[in-house]
């Protein structure tokens, strides 16, 4: 299975359950894993036969846009959807963090997984 990646895709966005938080827009990084249906862009070199990493990132960008967020659960759970709902990724991984916010600690965050987990694909 091949599976793409975004590595430290800085988005601005409100997040967070504290009235200080809801004040303005928070950064947090996102790192995404997200499996291909099918792998047939490496022989065709064509974006048709792949997920337009561009598209990926302009959704998320209009996800955030238009919702306010309590906890990086919820965001990492609504871009996780979304790869799979209308991207049709078998399976994504989708790493959320806040950017410090505690002090001491440069990141504090969630790493999730949804879909069926490649290895197990492998492993029948």
């Amino acid at each position: 299975m091949d599976i793409i990646f975004l590595r430290d895709f800085r988005l601005d966005l409100t997040i967070g359950i504290h009235e200080w938080e809801k004040m303005a827009p928070q950064t947090v990084q996102l790192d995404l894993e997200i499996a291909l249906p099918h792998s047939r862009a490496g022989e065709t070199d064509r974006v048709e036969d792949t997920i337009d990493y561009a598209q990926v990132v302009g959704r998320i960008r209009e996800l955030a846009a238009h919702r306010a967020f309590g906890l990086v659960e919820a965001l990492a759970e609504n871009i996780a959807a979304l790869l799979l709902d209308e991207f049709h990724s078998p399976w994504v991984r989708v790493s959320v963090a806040k950017l410090g916010l505690v002090r001491g600690v440069r990141q504090t965050g969630v790493l999730i997984e949804r879909g069926t987990r490649p290895d197990a694909r492998c492993a029948r």
